[in-house]
């Protein structure tokens, strides 16, 4: 894969990663039930990803 693609899925998933943090971060309504969607783990899981793809696309910079 080439770094400019993996910069992109890295951006992509930080942004991922943003909005999943803020909505985590939002105090529960209770008017409207509960959470379904567990947003702090899948706002880990895509920080993950985003460092993992930036690792790829620097070790992949510096053989071109």
């Amino acid at each position: 894969m080439s770094p400019t693609v993996q910069l992109s899925l890295a951006l992509t998933c930080a942004t991922v990663a943003v909005l999943c943090g803020w909505r985590g971060a939002r105090p529960p309504d209770p008017m409207r039930g509960p959470r379904l969607i567990p947003w702090r783990f899948l706002m880990v899981l895509a920080g993950a990803a985003a460092v993992l793809l930036l690792v790829g696309a620097v070790r992949g910079a510096g053989s071109y």
